[in-house]
């Protein structure tokens, strides 16, 4: 019989949540060094908010790339393997090997599921006859190639009817598209659709009206309610069903920028952390479960309310270590988090809207200008220090 490696700390996923909170961990108590472990199987860490440039030709995807294990803290064990069940009524976790991990308190940072194979034919379509996908490091130089190549004709773009990672992410690549198409002179005889599961272009008021006056500028035709459930693509033809009217609608492409939905990972949904949707059941102030006190989550697993983003992570990060600390001491908890996102939305090569808001969908401006204005300097930020913010300051939990 195995024996059972035990921890302070266990920190399921070793993506952008579950590395600040270790190096956050880390630096706010010294003394944990050598007690924290981080369970993740992956090889590479990505800096994935890239990848829409990456898509547009703008970034090599090889510069969003990184050693897992140049990025584990000094002072946290990697155990490089995959969960497969919770048992928090004994405070273990169980990897996928069969290796049984025990823990004083436990946080739950193991990033989203992508269902490639819910959408029928996807699987197949992907990666060539210009079906494409921004949403994976294997494919996203292929969104490149079809925009290359494109010399006219439909292109679409799709956004699922589930909550996804960067939600500004399915139409960012579409307004670059516009741009290039433009550039490339075949957008007078293209066509641009955005075929969304949303109910409009965008949750919080200041910056729908902003996006909309960029669609209107650049001519792009919107379909709201509609969600891609099949692609045909031996006939280049992708299928939508209308959520309201369940009206079915065949559009033909030459190009289909695919966003596949997004679920909690497995073992989460079907483990006792989850909420009825399948989701780590926490307090959306101090990301604490609501029903198991030694046990925290952060980031694209948890069911917080609001979008699921970096730079939300990088605000939750420092809640929860503050939350989990007090705890380890017995005291109450005082952090707080607001619900605070950002989404830097590109609107074109040289262009973005930076949208920042919280939970009750209030801009949460951090600039002393109108955030909501299309500007250079903003596309700046997004290509060139939030790389480096990332790699040299979040990562190593200085930010």
């Amino acid at each position: 019989m195995s024996s059972i490696r035990k921890f302070c700390v266990a920190i399921v996923g070793g993506g952008s949540a579950g590395i600040m909170v270790a190096a956050r961990l880390l630096r706010a108590r010294p003394s944990l060094r050598g007690s924290i472990a981080i369970i993740d199987p992956a090889d590479k860490h990505y800096y994935q908010p890239l990848w829409t440039l990456v898509g547009a030709g703008v970034v090599s995807k090889e510069k969003t790339e990184r050693e897992e294990a140049s990025l584990i803290p000094k002072g946290a064990t990697w155990i490089k393997e995959s969960i497969e069940s919770f048992f928090p009524e004994m405070n273990q976790v169980c990897t996928a090997q069969g290796e049984k991990i025990q823990y004083d308190y436990l946080v739950v940072s193991a990033g989203i599921e992508i269902g490639w194979d819910k959408i029928k034919g996807l699987p197949e379509a992907i990666g060539k006859g210009g079906v494409c996908s921004n949403y994976s490091y294997e494919h996203v130089s292929y969104t490149w190639e079809c925009l290359r190549t494109f010399s006219g004709g439909t292109a679409i773009f799709t956004h699922p009817n589930t909550p996804i990672k960067c939600g500004g992410a399915p139409q960012k690549i579409m307004y670059l598209a516009d741009d290039h198409m433009r550039k490339a002179k075949v957008r007078s005889h293209s066509q641009i659709i955005f075929a969304s599961a949303n109910a409009s272009i965008f949750a919080v008021k200041k910056y729908a009206d902003s996006l909309q006056n960029v669609i209107n500028r650049k001519n792009i035709h919107t379909n709201f309610r509609w969600n891609l459930i099949e692609i045909l693509s031996k006939k280049k033809e992708a299928l939508f069903v209308h959520l309201d009217t369940k009206e079915l609608h065949t559009l033909s492409y030459d190009m289909l920028h695919v966003v596949p939905p997004m679920f909690p990972p497995r073992f989460i949904r079907e483990s006792p952390l989850a909420d009825e949707a399948g989701w780590v059941e926490i307090d959306a102030a101090t990301l604490q479960h609501r029903r198991y006190p030694n046990i925290f989550s952060l980031g694209d697993c948890s069911n917080l309310p609001t979008s699921k983003t970096g730079a939300a992570i990088r605000k939750q990060a420092p809640v929860l270590v503050a939350n989990l600390l007090a705890v380890m001491d017995q005291q109450t908890l005082s952090a707080r988090y607001d619900g605070y996102t950002s989404c830097p939305l590109v609107t074109g090569y040289n262009r973005l809207i930076l949208a920042e808001f919280d939970y009750k969908l209030e801009p949460r401006e951090t600039f002393p200008f109108d955030q909501a204005k299309e500007r250079y300097s903003m596309y700046r930020v997004k290509k060139d220090l939030l790389p480096l913010l990332y790699w040299r300051a979040m990562m190593k939990g200085r930010m």
